[in-house]
């Protein structure tokens, strides 16, 4: 339900959920919800007339969106994609590429991929399903996807398994917007390896309503979303 806020108020724009069931049934739930101008694909190139359950091809397409076609929408900023991070720092930077020093690193990830693009020309969401000192670190060994402090077009949510944040801490900074149901402030602050910004009060995440939950249930029967969860 945090993921699917992130798209509030986007409007006709493409949003695309991508790194897994939770990212794709955020683009689904806000639109199914309070979206409903959105525009939801498959994953692959056709654009969805119906919402469909997780798995299930579409009953209605709206239309084909070929990758050169989708590529104009990134370059001309009517996408908001959510993505994932094996690395992120307190201005958002991001990495995806490779862990450790780059001439010779620990472990080699995926590369940089569209990072760049998105960031710079689109407004970009993360959803990070383990939140660890590990993951959130004081600097990422290689930048894949830019910060506030590098020039991101819009940084919007990052959602994690403990908390919702954004970037509205002093210079464009990670700030704590609500911590999760049963998790504390202290518990989100401990997993973070850098200084977060901490407001005064920290609300709850908020619960779904009965209409979402009814809503989800249908999107993803298997129950897939919970298999993200740490």
């Amino acid at each position: 339900m945090a993921c699917a806020e992130a798209f509030r108020g986007d409007g006709e724009i493409l949003a695309a959920g991508i790194g897994g069931a939770v990212t794709v049934l955020a683009a689904r739930l806000a639109r199914s919800v309070f979206e409903p101008d959105l525009i939801t694909h498959d994953g692959v190139c056709l654009l969805t007339g119906d919402i469909p359950a997780l798995g299930v091809a579409p009953r209605v397409v709206e239309g084909w969106l070929p990758f050169r076609d989708h590529l104009w929408l990134v370059l001309n900023g009517r996408r908001h994609v959510m993505l994932g991070a094996s690395q992120i720092d307190r201005h958002g930077n991001t990495n995806i590429s490779a862990i450790g020093d780059w001439a010779r690193p620990k472990a080699q990830l995926l590369g940089v991929r569209g990072a760049p693009g998105n960031t710079r020309c689109d407004p970009t969401s993360y959803w990070i399903p383990r939140h660890t000192p590990w993951v959130f670190v004081e600097k990422v060994d290689v930048v894949s996807g830019l910060g506030t402090d590098r020039g991101a077009y819009e940084l919007r949510r990052v959602v994690t398994n403990l908390a919702v944040l954004d970037f509205g801490g002093p210079d464009g900074t990670m700030r704590l917007v609500s911590t999760h149901p049963g998790v504390s402030v202290a518990e989100v602050v401990a997993a973070t390896g850098f200084a977060l910004d901490v407001p005064g009060e920290v609300p709850q995440t908020r619960l779904p309503t009965e209409e979402e939950s009814a809503v989800l249930a249908a999107l993803d029967p298997g129950g897939l979303r919970e298999k993200e969860l740490a």
